[in-house]
């Protein structure tokens, strides 16, 4: 057995994988797992989500399967309005010494 160090993570994975555009990322993601809960608990089938998000199915596989690179933020944000959600930003000063950052939060 080896004596293997824990190195504590930050709270973005995308960071601690030395990944470009973390944030993004880590933005993108959140949102996308809100849409999946959201299409989820409408009990949508992908052909009847892909038409009410205005797409083609295999852009909601592509959601799906968290495949998000050909998406942006904003238009994840138009995605979750259009199945009847609400989307609120909020700009306020950072807290202490962490660095600014941006966060997604899903309400009930």
């Amino acid at each position: 057995m080896t004596n293997a160090q824990i190195e504590r993570g930050s709270s973005n994975v995308f960071t601690d994988l030395g990944l470009p555009d973390a944030a993004e990322r880590q933005t993108k993601t959140r949102l996308a797992l809100a849409l999946n809960r959201i299409i989820k608990d409408q009990a949508l089938k992908q052909i009847d989500a892909a038409r009410l998000l205005g797409v083609p199915q295999p852009k909601v596989s592509a959601l799906v399967n968290y495949r998000l690179d050909g998406f942006s933020v904003e238009k994840l944000m138009d995605f979750i309005v259009a199945l009847g959600r609400d989307v609120e930003i909020i700009v306020r000063p950072k807290r202490g010494d962490l660095a600014a950052r941006v966060s997604v939060l899903e309400a009930a």
